[in-house]
């Protein structure tokens, strides 16, 4: 660590943990001063109204996006004293550390920023300047300095075996699963990726033949059910590592985790040791058929019918955006069952058996049909319109066997849906990390490599840092759901940071690529088409703005 009295060239600064601690209550306090301003606004007779909430819905999404925030910065401090306890706090991680207090407090005194065109301020919240200590002070002025960013890709380049560029903070059980999926990936995945992705093609059924015998659909699924009753967290880390492969091969597990969590929170008995075990064996692959053409994220409107004929289900409606929809074995389907209602309240979710299907001819059964949406990117498992003519589902099929409960079913899911989407970003951003240092060190340009250009490096550094901070928020949201404790609010944070990081990582490694860049044969292409997604599904980052706030102000 550097000393007291070091220039102010020197990159790192001294006492840097305790310069952080002092910097978080700041930031603390304006997160409280911004939530209770926004309470006023949106209050009407003693509640949070609806009306008003839509009124101010931008500075609601500025207090979103500053309660990310300083739940991030909070997250890297925990993180930089877990490492100093175990003596893995060096140079790599204090320098991160350093660099994303100083962005993310400049951030927060200037503006954040929401998408391309929109930077959540302070006074979007009724804030004046905050008058600053110190500590941030000194983090603003000195964190995140050109010598600083260029000292971290030098260590960068130095340190190209430390998969994640800094210490992750985690046990050594998820960090030798890291590294036997990260080697998975880098054999069976990353040198076919892009070809799969060109030629539009559904990901090999051998490649997920040994997804499934290295336990991937079963890692969360208790044992008693057939999988290995491992942590969020452990599947957090293989997903990361396969999506930095491909996105594709790394959201085949996630398919099954929202199927297996839904019938864990709300199936029979009887559904859970039917499905559960061949769920977890990777012997049946399931789709989640939620969205509707004119509903998105309304999903209270869904319109898709099931009315009763005898013991069975017979499902009419139409259905769009399904990932993996022909190759599957079940379908957990959405659907409105009880008669005369309008809302959530009157909708079921079913598990629908079907054939799988092929490239050629997806959909085979009677009252089944559809076809494939052609898509930018996340290629792997195919997008479809769905559609249900009179399609017969058994009754013993109806999730729960109680109607009604589809849309609460549902809900119980969103928190580990979102932690895995927030953990496919980290990878594609990783992805995008590594393809753009090793562009940079090997294109010469006016004499020297790409990467020995100050703006070039200060890409890849901040790429670098924020992958960590947005890291570091999605493990905790993750400890949190292994502990037991509420994390809806902290899953939507890390989704919503992640998917930006993903998008800027991509988009910042497509730059240092140059023309090359946009040249389909060159793999970067590919990554920004898939990190465009993360943004969109499992709740648009406005949705995910607006729930975020919503949860806040409770």
């Amino acid at each position: 660590m550097a000393h007291d009295g070091q220039s102010l060239s020197t990159p790192l600064l001294a006492d840097l943990t305790a310069l952080t601690a002092a910097a978080l209550p700041e930031v603390e306090a304006l997160f409280v001063q911004g939530r209770e301003a926004l309470r006023q606004a949106v209050t009407v007779g003693g509640k949070v109204a609806g009306a008003a909430m839509e009124e101010h819905q931008h500075a609601a999404h500025v207090l979103s996006w500053l309660a990310t925030y300083t739940e991030a910065l909070r997250q890297m401090q925990a993180w930089a004293l877990r490492l100093q306890e175990q003596g893995r706090f060096g140079e790599m991680e204090a320098l991160i550390h350093q660099i994303a207090f100083g962005e993310y407090l400049n951030q927060i005194h200037g503006g954040i920023p929401m998408s391309q065109g929109e930077v959540a301020r302070l006074q979007d919240l009724d804030l004046a300047p905050a008058t600053r200590g110190a500590a941030v002070e000194t983090l603003m002025a000195r964190g995140n300095t050109a010598a600083a960013r260029a000292r971290l890709v030098a260590l960068m380049r130095d340190g190209r075996a430390n998969a994640t560029f800094g210490a992750t903070g985690l046990d050594e059980e998820l960090e030798m699963i890291r590294d036997q999926f990260r080697r998975f990936a880098e054999d069976e995945v990353r040198p076919h990726a892009h070809e799969w992705h060109l030629r539009d093609e559904l990901i090999p059924m051998p490649v997920i033949d040994k997804l499934a015998e290295m336990g991937v659909f079963g890692l969360t699924i208790p044992e008693e059910f057939g999988g290995f009753g491992l942590s969020k967290a452990s599947m957090v880390v293989v997903s990361e590592e396969l999506s930095r492969g491909y996105i594709g091969v790394g959201s085949l597990g996630t398919r099954t985790e929202i199927a297996a969590e839904l019938i864990l929170c709300g199936g029979t008995e009887a559904q859970k040791a039917h499905w559960l075990p061949k769920l977890a064996s990777g012997e049946i692959l399931p789709t989640a058929v939620f969205t509707e053409p004119n509903t998105g994220s309304d999903l209270g409107s869904l319109r898709t019918r099931a009315r009763k004929e005898g013991d069975d289900w017979i499902i009419t409606g139409n259905k769009t955006w399904i990932t993996h929809a022909a190759r599957t074995h079940v379908m957990t389907v959405l659907a409105r069952s009880v008669e005369g209602t309008s809302d959530y309240r009157g909708l079921s979710m079913f598990l629908a058996e079907k054939t799988p299907g092929t490239d050629e001819t997806p959909f085979v059964d009677p009252g089944l049909s559809g076809g494939e949406i052609e898509v930018l990117g996340y290629r792997g498992m195919k997008e479809y319109t769905v559609n249900f003519d009179g399609f017969r589902v058994k009754g013993e099929n109806l999730l729960g066997g109680v109607e009604g409960q589809g849309f609460k079913q549902l809900m119980q899911t969103f928190e580990s849906a979102r932690i895995q989407t927030a953990a496919r970003a980290i990878g594609v951003a990783q992805n995008a990390l590594d393809l753009g240092l090793q562009y940079a060190e090997d294109r010469k340009q006016f004499g020297k490599a790409l990467v020995e250009f100050p703006r070039v490096a200060g890409k890849l550094a901040m790429m670098a840092v924020e992958i960590m901070v947005a890291r570091q928020l999605t493990y905790f949201s993750a400890w949190q759901k292994d502990h037991d404790k509420r994390c809806d609010l902290e899953a939507g944070m890390a989704k919503l940071l992640g998917a930006r990081v993903a998008w800027a990582a991509a988009d910042n490694a497509l730059q240092i690529h140059g023309g090359n860049g946009f040249a389909l044969e060159y793999q970067i292409s590919r990554v920004l088409c898939d990190a465009r997604i993360l943004n969109i599904f499992e709740g648009a980052a406005e949705i995910q703005a607006q729930v975020i706030a919503r949860r806040l102000l409770d």
